[in-house]
């Protein structure tokens, strides 16, 4: 399966994430339901990520936020 990529803006400065789509897919749902868009979940979670890459930071959000659900 294909990654999709998906540009956006961090700290002020223009990025792109690719994640395979089922991952965009938990993102948008995680997005949904916390009430904010997905771009504004990927913010977040670049601020709390640590050293950990953007893309893995949001599979291991996606998965953590599925296995609740």
């Amino acid at each position: 399966m294909s990654l999709v990529k998906r540009s956006l803006s961090l700290s002020g400065h223009q990025t792109s994430v690719a994640l395979e789509p089922e991952f965009w897919s938990a993102l948008e749902a995680m997005a949904g339901a916390e009430g904010v868009t997905v771009s504004a979940l990927l913010r977040r979670l670049d601020e709390t990520r640590g050293g950990r890459p953007l893309a893995s930071a949001a599979r291991v959000a996606a998965l953590g936020w599925a296995m609740k659900g």
